[in-house]
């Protein structure tokens, strides 16, 4: 548990509910439910695009497994019309430079849709100043976010009463953080494009250190 973190926010340690509700949705995404050798391909191929762009705008790495678990599950249009890599409405994506009509659909654009998920990403932490609120906000709104801590007398995400998919929404980032950076440990087989990716990384890391 002490290891797992959004966005270098921790997980309050010594909590048992907390600790309970990440052990039940780290199991959820285990081999036998989620074949992730997709998801793992996916970020080999998806990762470079976004990490670049994340780091331009300040916007932690972390937010790059939104996209995996926004779109790399099921992927499609939700039934309230979000749609696109970062699952996004056409109202929001509209008003952070997307073109949505009916030639065009640039939610399903991964550089573009990037740019606009990361202005969108910034503008929240400018209200939330927390990167777990954030996360939480892009999946259920700002301003419902900003209503229940307001009613709640809570800004801590862990310790706030949320609708279900919210509630588990930061958590479900983090298992999937933990399974793609460390498949072995909950059963799964990266593929080597993903292997070669994380080892690339780690050299490049390395050669920068020594500089």
């Amino acid at each position: 548990m002490a290891k797992l973190n959004f966005a270098e926010e921790s997980l309050p340690l010594g909590d048992a509910r907390v600790e309970r509700k990440m052990k039940k949705v780290l199991a959820a995404f285990n081999h036998s439910k989620i074949q992730t050798n997709k998801l793992h391909a996916k970020a080999a191929e998806w990762f470079p695009v976004i990490e670049p762009i994340l780091a331009a705008y300040g916007i932690p790495e972390d937010f790059k497994y939104v996209p995996l678990v926004e779109s790399g599950l099921q992927g499609g249009t939700s039934p309230k019309g979000a749609s696109g890599f970062w699952q996004f409405m056409p109202g929001t994506a509209r008003n952070y430079g997307l073109k949505v009509n009916s030639r065009v659909d640039e939610r399903k654009n991964l550089r573009k849709s990037t740019i606009a998920a990361a202005k969108y990403i910034k503008e929240l932490y400018g209200i939330f100043d927390s990167w777990t609120l954030v996360a939480a906000a892009y999946n259920v709104g700002d301003t419902h976010m900003k209503r229940q801590i307001n009613r709640q007398n809570q800004d801590n995400y862990f310790k706030m009463k949320l609708n279900s998919e919210t509630a588990g929404y930061v958590y479900k980032l983090i298992s999937m953080k933990a399974i793609v950076q460390d498949p072995v440990r909950y059963g799964y087989r990266a593929p080597r494009a993903l292997l070669a990716y994380n080892a690339e990384r780690a050299a490049n890391a390395a050669a920068a250190s020594a500089e």
